[in-house]
């Protein structure tokens, strides 16, 4: 598996952010049993990387009054569909299938980057990121994470950065 070659990479290398590529072995059902429950690929990276799980971001497509956005909150969390819907100015934000979101990037689920997708989507990045100096985002393949500063994604991604994982 070589990191050359994503829409994600291309898009911090044209802009000559720092970044670091890191691979890692996506790790396939242990058993039959295993195959039947929901993929935490982002819960896999962070320890395939043995990475604090705060720090791996997810990119999750949704569905905002009807148009597409994209939500890059920690693996940890999960979306407040209220508070990401209010980010964008919207009223109802709902998830969409996995089909549609690989639709829209170009990218499988597991994969998604918020960087370089196929469709350029309104971005909303947790404002979590901002405590850390570098976090990890998927550069566009299962087995590919992009290590960068979180004001340089939110910047490329022209992202709104807002609170927007459930809390408590």
């Amino acid at each position: 598996m070589s990191g050359r070659g994503t829409r994600a990479l291309d898009a911090v290398r044209a802009a000559g952010v720092a970044h670091v590529v890191h691979e890692y072995e996506v790790p396939g059902p242990a058993s039959p049993r295993d195959r039947e429950r929901r993929p935490h690929y982002g819960q896999d990276a962070a320890a395939a990387l043995g990475l604090d799980p705060a720090r791996v971001f997810k990119t999750l497509v949704a569905s905002v009054d009807g148009q597409l956005a994209a939500a890059v909150v920690p693996v940890a969390h999960e979306l407040d569909l209220k508070a990401f819907a209010a980010a964008l100015g919207g009223r109802r934000a709902s998830l969409v299938d996995p089909a549609e979101a690989e639709r829209a990037t170009g990218s499988v689920v597991g994969g998604i980057s918020p960087l370089g997708s196929r469709r350029r989507l309104p971005t909303v990045l947790d404002t979590s990121a901002a405590a850390y100096p570098t976090i990890f985002v998927s550069a566009g393949r299962r087995g590919l994470q992009l290590e960068l500063a979180p004001g340089d994604l939110a910047r490329l991604a022209a992202a709104t950065e807002a609170p927007i994982v459930r809390r408590g």
